[in-house]
């Protein structure tokens, strides 16, 4: 039985609660939230999946990393102190770490690459999100993270020279569209999340997956196709 720690006790907290309930083979170990004690949690699980905030992640990763245990991180937003405890806590233990948890968006991701490497640099790349009023960061990391794909296919740094539309309204859980455009035609690719328990879903099925890798980082990616 895989007992599963979630740091977070938000709504997707709650979904991955509830997303474990009928996961055959893995049991919830416990919720943390700020003022409980973290340590005795981490130490009675064999794997930790953080939904919290970035000030929180500093202390999951402080713990993980003490205690030893394999963590799934889906926390956006995250800045360089944060990755670079990420790279040291990854030394020592597995870590998968991704903007975001949609299994959907990391088949997005391998397509827009290969169609980027494809396509060359000839194309105009453009890149549209929708996300929920709340969300502060625009581009949303899952558009940065599209753009960096295709940036490393045509050999640019960082998002190189893809354009970003972002558009906040509602309470979309989140689209993305990519657009490759040529004088003479135009490649669209698009995901839509319909519910956010997809996110919930996808860290669940990291959290399966790692507990019996070596250290070392990795994406949701891996978990799909790493085998």
């Amino acid at each position: 039985m895989i007992r599963v720690a979630v740091a977070g006790a938000g709504r997707m907290g709650q979904a991955i609660a509830a997303g474990l309930e009928s996961e055959a083979g893995m049991e919830l170990a416990g919720i943390w939230a700020r003022g409980d004690d973290l340590d005795a949690l981490v130490r009675d699980a064999d794997v930790v999946i953080d939904f919290s905030l970035p000030d929180g992640t500093l202390q999951v990763l402080d713990a993980v990393i003490r205690h030893g245990t394999p963590l799934v991180c889906g926390v956006s937003g995250l800045g360089e102190e944060h990755l670079h405890r990420m790279v040291e806590a990854a030394a020592t233990i597995p870590v998968v770490y991704d903007r975001n948890m949609s299994i959907g968006i990391a088949v997005l991701t391998r397509a827009v690459r290969d169609a980027a490497a494809s396509l060359g640099p000839h194309f105009d790349v453009h890149i549209a999100e929708v996300h929920h009023v709340h969300k502060k960061d625009a581009p949303s990391g899952t558009a940065l993270k599209l753009g960096e794909a295709i940036a490393a296919a045509r050999g640019e740094q960082g998002t190189g020279s893809v354009e970003f539309e972002s558009e906040r309204r509602g309470e979309v859980p989140g689209e993305h569209e990519v657009v490759m455009r040529s004088p003479t035609e135009t490649l669209t690719l698009a995901h839509a999340v319909t519910t956010r328990q997809v996110f919930a879903d996808g860290a669940i099925r990291a959290a399966r997956w790692v507990v019996d890798r070596a250290p070392g980082r990795y994406n949701i990616g891996d978990v799909l196709f790493a085998g």
